[in-house]
């Protein structure tokens, strides 16, 4: 029975290998359910995985993950404990946690550019999961770890790549990476920031405007001017009468 299981996963492995680019080491993304499983089935997933796929695995989980197993209380700590015990990968929910089947199809999701399993016992997750072409999916059933066959979605999408419908992701990048070796792709130039003009403004423009200073001349002043300019007129009138009386 074990040899059947293990043929089937290394035949699984080398569909996802050759159509998706999935590679070692394989990285699975766990949720509370396949963690609480594999307590209640005495699974060693660190010692098992590896063996079951024939490879080296990278077991890590979010913090979603983590923090809807924290919110659930008693009856999954044990979960809790061997979750934490996994790499934490960084989730797109900064702000707010949210359910751990919502966080980990986000982490698949855009055609599973790194190339995640998923590792479940969410029914609805693992449908969810069907639905998009590429990513492989594992559970644990009686006390066993299964690596479930490509699903029909997936099957369809390689046809659909083999006859020239689709290119898949994996090609995508290959043909990117050729591009780019061979000088094929062309960096765009980068724009010219305008720069900025140093001079800042005219500083005299900034000086304050002096202020005229007020005339403190006192009145007294001003009257004593005036009685002289009209006795210097009064003298100067004089003389000319004379003038015209010898005449």
């Amino acid at each position: 029975m074990k040899i059947t299981r293990q043929k089937h996963a290394k035949k699984h492995l080398a569909f996802f290998r050759n159509n998706f680019g999935v590679r070692e080491p394989y990285q699975i993304l766990l949720d509370g359910t396949f963690c609480q499983a594999a307590l209640r089935g005495r699974i060693q997933l660190r010692d098992q995985l590896p063996r079951y796929l024939m490879g080296e695995t990278q077991l890590c989980t979010t913090r979603c993950v983590l923090k809807e197993l924290e919110t659930l209380g008693k009856e999954l700590y044990g979960a809790k404990l061997i979750a934490q015990k996994f790499q934490v990968r960084n989730c797109p929910h900064f702000k707010g946690a949210v359910s751990g089947s919502e966080c980990l199809l986000s982490m698949v999701d855009e055609g599973n550019p790194h190339h995640y399993f998923v590792a479940t016992q969410d029914q609805n997750l693992s449908v969810k999961v069907k639905r998009s072409p590429g990513i492989p999916l594992m559970f644990i059933i009686q006390n066993t770890i299964v690596l479930d066959k490509p699903s029909p979605k997936t099957v369809a999408f390689v046809k659909a790549v083999e006859s020239g419908q689709l290119v898949s992701v994996h090609e995508k990048q290959s043909i990117k990476q050729l591009k780019e070796e061979q000088g094929l792709v062309k960096n765009p130039e980068p724009r010219r920031r305008r720069k900025k003009k140093k001079g800042g403004p005219n500083p005299l423009s900034c000086l304050k405007k002096k202020k005229k200073p007020q005339d403190t001349k006192s009145p007294a002043l001003e009257k004593k001017r005036k009685r002289k300019r009209i006795r210097n007129r009064s003298t100067q009138k004089v003389p000319s009468e004379q003038q015209g009386v010898e005449g």
